[in-house]
């Protein structure tokens, strides 16, 4: 099932995504509540959201060996985790800009994980039922302020770094889909979960055993080789298999 979060004269909604229909719910899928009402909107009379406002924004660094190889860094044993600033989030459609031009700032798609329920030292058996399903994303990244500040915050974390959407798919096999990204219409980023070094179930583990992630947090798991520079007036789009398109321009 996919879900929307979306505006609707001035106010924020929620709804269940069938093709070009909305079905708005009385209130956020994420609290496992929600039923839906008898309001119907198609998608085109509506303004897309990110498809969560996330608390905790988790990412996995260097998850895909060709992508640790292009970097020139050594595969992590464990899942390397860092955090960004939940500020950074956009939704599909959104423009952003690159706030230092003048830096080389690349492109990442990801597959991002919704968390669905509190989770805290989770098990790989345990794992995914916390999870309350899977989203598109796109982490931009500063390449300059990683090398001066040898982590990732700042370098993350400005304001439309973080494109999540446009929907979240609820059922999904996170370990095998494809992931790819289009650059001005040409095919920069393509490969399949299956080359996760860490898996999803794996990333949860290791992740509860530090942090409690609560319902609406996000877990960007780690971007495949093909990353490249973005420039003024770029058009990106962040495919994933069984999910859909996340579509963002940087702004001339």
């Amino acid at each position: 099932m996919k879900y929307i979060r979306f505006e609707k004269e001035g106010t924020i909604r929620y709804g269940i995504l069938e093709g070009t229909m909305i079905k708005e719910l009385d209130q956020s899928y994420i609290t496992g509540k929600a039923k839906e009402t008898s309001v119907s909107y198609s998608l085109s009379e509506v303004t897309v959201l990110a498809p969560v406002n996330p608390a905790q924004v988790l990412c996995i660094g260097l998850n895909y060996e060709l992508h640790a190889k292009e970097q020139g860094k050594p595969l992590p044993e464990e899942p390397m985790m860092f955090m960004v600033s939940p500020s950074a989030v956009i939704g599909d459609g959104d423009d952003f800009e690159l706030a230092k031009p003048e830096h080389r700032i690349d492109y990442e798609a990801e597959l991002a994980v919704v968390i669905g329920k509190e989770a805290k030292n989770l098990t790989r058996e345990n794992a995914l039922s916390h999870v309350f399903g899977y989203t598109c994303g796109n982490d931009v990244s500063d390449r300059d302020f990683q090398k001066k500040d040898k982590q990732y915050t700042r370098a993350k974390s400005f304001a439309g770094y973080k494109p999540l959407g446009p929907v979240i798919e609820t059922e999904l096999n996170p370990n095998d889909v494809e992931v790819k990204l289009t650059l001005n219409g040409k095919v920069r980023q393509q490969s399949r979960t299956t080359d996760l070094i860490h898996d999803v179930e794996e990333i949860l583990v290791k992740a509860t055993e530090v942090m409690t992630l609560q319902p609406g947090d996000v877990i960007l798991t780690g971007t495949p080789e093909g990353v490249g520079p973005l420039s003024p007036g770029d058009r990106i789009e962040v495919e994933i298999e069984g999910i859909g398109k996340l579509t963002n321009t940087v702004r001339p």
